[in-house]
C-alpha cells in the first residue's frame, strides 16, 4: 500500500510530501493522521532544522476529502478541527516550515499552505477559498491568516467569490514570497532551507516565536515584547560574546558573496 505521506531527510531538512496524487492530495482521515505524525517526527528529530511541505504533482492539496466526508464515515466538525486538540491542520512547531506550493491549494489545502511560515510557489500554483461554495466554514485559521497575508479586503474578496488566484497575482498580493519555474520549486526551497540551517537554530526559533506572539498584539505591545525577548536573550547567554565577532565576519563574507 502506498504511503499517503512521504518523509525524507537530507542536509538537516525534512521534506514532507502529501502523496495522494490521484485525489489531488485531498486530506482524508488517513492523510491527516499521517501528516500530523510526519510534522511531529520532524519536530522531534535532532537531525532536522527545517521542514519543507509540498504535494505530489499535480496538486498541492485540494482540501478535505469531500467524498469521504460525504459518505458520512467521518464527522465534518472533527475533520475541520484536524482531529487534534490544538487549532490548525498541522501541529505548530518551533522549527520553520516552508510551504512549496506545486499546484492548486484549495479551501482546506489553502489553509494548510497558510499555516506554513512562508510560501514559495511554482508557476503552476493556484489558490482558492471555496468554503462558501461548498457550504462549509473555515476552521484552520483562514479568516485570520489570509487577512494577515494579503489584507482584509482582498481576503474578503477571495472568500466571498471563491475565485482562483494565480501564482503571479499571489506574489503581487504578498501571499507567496517567490514564484519559480515548476522544476525549480524544490531546489529553491532547499536553498532557502540551507540558508536557515546555516544560522544559529536557537536564534531562528526564538525570532519566529516572537513573530507568532507579536502579531496578535498592538504595535506598541509588540515593540515591548521584542525588547523583553532581546534583553532575556542577552541575559540567558543566547548571544555568546566569543562567537559574535566570528559570526559577524561570516555575515560580511556572505553578504559580499551574494552581491558579487
Amino acid at each position: 500500500m502506498t504511503d499517503v505521506v512521504l518523509y525524507d531527510v537530507a542536509d538537516r531538512v525534512a521534506i514532507v510530501t502529501l502523496n495522494r496524487p490521484e485525489a489531488r492530495n485531498a486530506l482524508s482521515a488517513a492523510l491527516r493522521g499521517a501528516l500530523t505524525a510526519a510534522i511531529e517526527r520532524a519536530d522531534g528529530d535532532p537531525d532536522v532544522d527545517v521542514v519543507i511541505l509540498t504535494g505530489a504533482d499535480p496538486a498541492f492539496c485540494a482540501g478535505l476529502d469531500l467524498k469521504e466526508l460525504g459518505s458520512g464515515a467521518h464527522d465534518v466538525s472533527a475533520a475541520a478541527r484536524g482531529d487534534r486538540s490544538e487549532p490548525g491542520p498541522i501541529p505548530k512547531i518551533p522549527k520553520p516550515v516552508i510551504g512549496a506550493v506545486n499546484g492548486v491549494a484549495i479551501t482546506g489545502g489553502f489553509e494548510l499552505a497558510l499555516n506554513c511560515d512562508f510560501l514559495i510557489a511554482s508557476e503552476h500554483a493556484r489558490f482558492a477559498d471555496t468554503h462558501s461554495r461548498v457550504g462549509i466554514m473555515p476552521g484552520w485559521g483562514l479568516t485570520v491568516l489570509l487577512a494577515e497575508a494579503v489584507g482584509v479586503r482582498r481576503a474578503r474578496e477571495l472568500s466571498a467569490t471563491g475565485n482562483f488566484l494565480d501564482a503571479e497575482t499571489a506574489l503581487a498580493w504578498g501571499l507567496v514570497n517567490h514564484v519559480v519555474p515548476h522544476e525549480q520549486l524544490l531546489p529553491t526551497c532547499r536553498k532557502l532551507a540551507a540558508d536557515i540551517v546555516s544560522n544559529d537554530q536557537a536564534g531562528v526559533r526564538r525570532i519566529l516565536q516572537t513573530y507568532d506572539e507579536g502579531w496578535q498584539m498592538t504595535s506598541a505591545d509588540a515593540w515591548d515584547l521584542e525588547s523583553r525577548v532581546s534583553a532575556d536573550w542577552l541575559r540567558s547567554g543566547g548571544a555568546m560574546s566569543d562567537q559574535i565577532e566570528a559570526r559577524r565576519q561570516a555575515v560580511m563574507e556572505r553578504g559580499r558573496a551574494q552581491t558579487s
